[in-house]
């Protein structure tokens, strides 16, 4: 059997509504790196609260890997080290900070161990809650940074059109420099030009020397839809929201609360057949 990779978002894929591993999903993801398949967690979370989860869930070992801040870090679980960054220029960090102050959206970004603002909010505090993370507010977050960051996030649960505007703005005042796109209704996130899900699965596949053909990705919300499309064999969770299902080859008949991990892990690395073959087959059941 060929050695194949999963590419796997945390949130609402392999993690079920409470943030924690249903035993089926741990239980296919134990037998798929037993087997010789790679593991791989991808993630909008900083580096710092995917090896948290990554260490829960025991994928901090050979096999398994961690791809945070949407692609722009990439990190060898065995060898405890990062392979590839990409990160926003540390000059930009205040005017985005300034201009997401003036429209009242909160804004945070992240050092290599905790989340940085210059408020606290009811934001931050629910973010870090969720997360695994700690934050700590500080005066400027550019001065504060010791390195240029990975990613900015401005969250905004109510104002859509206001959050939506100043998407609009930093793709024009940025272009060429930035990408903005939201992982969920709330969440902007902020990132260098280039970076998603779905670079980091091509330049993974190529460090690994591992076929894109033997690649499979499963996600559910609208910063999946790159992996989706990237990877061989793109899988939508039953839970996705609006839209990702239709740039996938195959939907779950279980959601991330019921082993929907598991049926993917199960269908396509382990039952054998080969991708090929199963993407001709999804690709009638949507």
């Amino acid at each position: 059997m060929s050695q194949k990779i999963f590419f796997t978002d945390l949130d609402g894929t392999l993690l079920n509504d409470q943030k924690e591993i249903t035993p089926g999903n741990q239980k296919a993801v134990d037998l798929a790196l037993q087997a010789g398949h790679k593991i791989v967690i991808a993630t909008g979370r900083p580096l710092s609260s995917a090896r948290i989860q990554a260490e829960r869930l025991g994928l901090l070992r050979e096999g398994c890997y961690i791809i945070a801040f949407n692609g722009g870090e990439i990190y060898d679980s065995s060898l405890e080290r990062s392979i590839y960054r990409k990160t926003v220029p540390l000059e930009l960090v205040a005017p985005i900070f300034a201009e997401a102050h003036q429209l009242g959206i909160h804004i945070q970004t992240f050092s290599a161990a905790e989340v940085l603002t210059e408020e606290e909010r009811p934001e931050v505090i629910d973010y870090v809650r969720r997360t695994l993370q700690t934050f700590r507010v500080v005066p400027s977050a550019g001065a504060a940074l010791t390195e240029a960051p990975c990613k900015l996030l401005a969250i905004e649960y109510e104002r859509r059109e206001v959050i939506e505007q100043f998407q609009r703005d930093l793709l024009e005042k940025f272009a060429g420099i930035l990408d903005c796109y939201f992982s969920n209704e709330s969440y902007l996130e902020i990132v260098p030009c280039g970076v998603t899900k779905g670079t980091a699965v091509r330049w993974l596949c190529d460090y690994l020397e591992i076929p894109l053909e033997n690649s499979v990705s499963a996600g559910d919300a609208p910063n999946d839809v790159d992996m989706i499309e990237t990877a061989h064999i793109g899988v939508a969770m039953r839970n996705s929201f609006p839209g990702v299902a239709e740039h996938s080859d195959y939907v779950t008949a279980a959601d991330n609360n019921h082993d929907g991990a598991a049926e993917i892990i199960y269908r396509f690395l382990l039952e054998g057949g080969g991708l090929a073959a199963s993407r001709s087959i999804t690709r009638n059941l949507l």
